[in-house]
């Protein structure tokens, strides 16, 4: 974790040599929503008086700088995606330096609002079936909306294309954190399975990489941000879509970790595809590549929570929902191939 206090007088140095004005960053502090990265909300104060609230995202210092961990190729993204009317937040200050902070760094404005955690929700929001349905509706526009987005024309240098088996590659080694010997088996079976019956890559454009409702915001019951684009690519938009159908699909989690989902897999497709969006094929093999991902993810997590390098209870309840993911992903793998 950075020093907060030496994060705040670099941030306010950054800003009184960039704006030649009286600026001060108060307040500076890890954001409440979320389990994974360096992410801090702030007030800057102008002459005194609060002038706005913004999110400095941070990259960890001493690590590679490429996918999630390269904070600062979020701000030609975001920069790109603002103009087209998507509801991102605009990047105020940003620098791939290590000098400027010790790591490259974007700051944004803060989008009003809070995201729904599914599992968790915060208890300002309702968690009657009709008004959580209505938040993932709303979600399920917005990745249309997303996927629409021509990238060769206001992505063109931002990044190339990653084909499906590069994807898919890319994840293979997370399994290895697997805690428990039932978790690496089902997993390896899963990726094996997922290798080989890779299908079409479908439409290819931009893809979020974590598109769920725990990465939107809703500010009175409205959707009002798209946030957390650490995993985005260039790449299948199936990615995206199978992603969001295991979020809501009821037979992945384990019992006691169930989300607040009353659309079915099968209603997320189908308002995905009303919405305009147009990665609809093979989307059994994309929600089982989901799981996957996910099941990974979390081996990862639990290794880091239980051996004290990121403690964060979270992860621990999050566990038993391993063995359900990779479960589920070979039913779906098994139910989509051919007789």
């Amino acid at each position: 974790m950075p020093d907060l206090a030496a994060l705040t007088e670099g941030l306010t140095r950054l800003l009184q040599d960039a704006e030649r004005a009286n600026l001060q960053v108060a307040g500076l502090e890890v954001m409440a929503d979320g389990h994974a990265g360096l992410t801090f909300g702030l007030r800057i104060v102008r002459d005194g008086q609060p002038d706005r609230d913004c999110v400095l995202k941070i990259a960890p210092q001493g690590v590679p700088r490429r996918g999630s961990t390269d904070i600062y190729r979020q701000a030609p993204l975001l920069r790109a995606l603002k103009p087209q009317g998507l509801p991102v937040p605009q990047v105020l200050w940003a620098a791939a330096d290590e000098e400027t902070l010790g790591a490259p760094f974007i700051v944004m404005e803060r989008l009003p609002g809070r995201s729904f955690v599914i599992w968790e929700p915060h208890a300002s929001f309702p968690t009657e079936p009709a008004a959580v349905a209505e938040l993932w509706r709303q979600a399920v526009r917005a990745l249309a909306q997303i996927h629409r987005v021509n990238w060769r024309t206001h992505l063109p240098d931002w990044e190339s294309p990653v084909s499906l088996r590069d994807e898919l590659q890319r994840w293979t080694g997370i399994l290895r954190h697997a805690q428990e010997p039932a978790w690496l088996q089902a997993g390896t079976q899963l990726l094996e399975r997922l290798g080989a019956q890779l299908p079409l890559e479908g439409p290819v454009g931009l893809v979020h990489g974590d598109f769920q409702p725990g990465n939107v915001l809703y500010h009175h019951g409205r959707l009002s941000g798209v946030i957390d684009w650490d995993l985005a690519a260039i790449g299948a938009q199936g990615i995206d879509v199978g992603w969001l159908m295991m979020m809501c699909d009821l037979n992945a989690w384990a019992e006691h970790w169930k989300p607040h989902a009353p659309l079915s897999r099968e209603q997320v497709q189908a308002l995905y595809a009303e919405a305009g969006g147009t990665a609809l094929e093979g989307l059994d093999w994309f929600q089982a590549f989901a799981h996957y991902r996910m099941g990974a993810i979390a081996c990862l997590n639990v290794k880091l929570h239980r051996n004290g390098r990121r403690p964060d209870l979270l992860w621990e309840r999050f566990a038993p929902s391993i063995s359900t993911l990779f479960a589920r992903g070979l039913e779906l793998l098994r139910a989509g191939s051919p007789a």
